[in-house]
C-alpha cells in the first residue's frame, strides 16, 4: 500500500502543500518539479510556460477579462454585440469537467442563465474529489466552453460571462 506523500520535514503533505509546489513553478516558471524522500515521491510536470498537469490550483475559479471568442461552442449563444466585454471563468484545477450534480439531473447552468457569485456553475472532478466552482460574479452566462465530462487543464476556459 503506497504512503502518502509527505514533505520533507515528514510530515504528511496536504493541497496547501501541493499547491505551494504549483506556485513555486508558476513563480519560477519551472516545467517540472520531482521531490522524492524514502518511498514517498511527488511528481509535478507543466505544459508550456502557463498550465500545470499535475496541480492543485487556488480553491476559486480564475477570472479574467475578455473579449468575445473568434469561435463559439456548438451550445453558446452568440455574443449580442462584438464590442460586448465577457468575463471568462477558468477552471482552477485539472479534472474532468461536469455540468450536472448526476447524469439524470439538471446543468447548473445554461445560456442565458443569471448567476451570482455564489451560484455553482459546474463541478471539476480531480482525484475522485467532486469540486463545486462557483461562478464568483453575478452576470449572465453568454458561453459554455466545453462540453460535460470533457477533461479540462489548469486556467482553461469554462464559462464566458456578461457581468451584470
Amino acid at each position: 500500500m503506497p504512503r502518502e506523500p509527505r514533505s520533507p520535514a515528514g510530515k504528511r503533505m496536504d493541497i496547501k502543500d501541493i499547491k505551494a509546489l504549483v506556485q513555486l513553478m508558476v513563480d519560477n516558471d519551472l516545467g517540472e518539479l520531482e521531490i522524492a524522500e524514502g518511498t514517498t515521491r511527488v511528481h509535478l510536470k507543466r505544459q508550456g510556460a502557463s498550465a500545470p498537469v499535475v496541480a492543485m490550483a487556488p480553491s476559486g475559479p480564475m477570472i479574467a477579462q475578455a473579449a468575445p471568442p473568434a469561435h463559439a461552442a456548438k451550445e453558446a449563444a452568440p455574443a449580442e454585440a462584438p464590442s460586448e466585454q465577457l468575463i471568462e471563468i477558468r477552471s482552477p484545477m485539472v479534472g474532468t469537467f461536469y455540468e450536472a450534480p448526476s447524469p439524470d439531473s439538471e446543468s447548473f447552468v445554461q445560456v442565458g442563465s443569471a448567476v451570482r457569485e455564489d451560484s455553482v456553475v459546474c463541478i471539476v472532478e480531480a482525484m475522485k474529489v467532486m469540486n463545486e466552482i462557483k461562478a464568483e460574479l453575478s452576470g449572465v452566462v453568454r458561453e459554455i466552453c466545453v462540453k460535460s465530462a470533457q477533461p479540462v487543464e489548469f486556467g482553461q476556459v469554462l464559462f464566458r460571462v456578461k457581468p451584470a
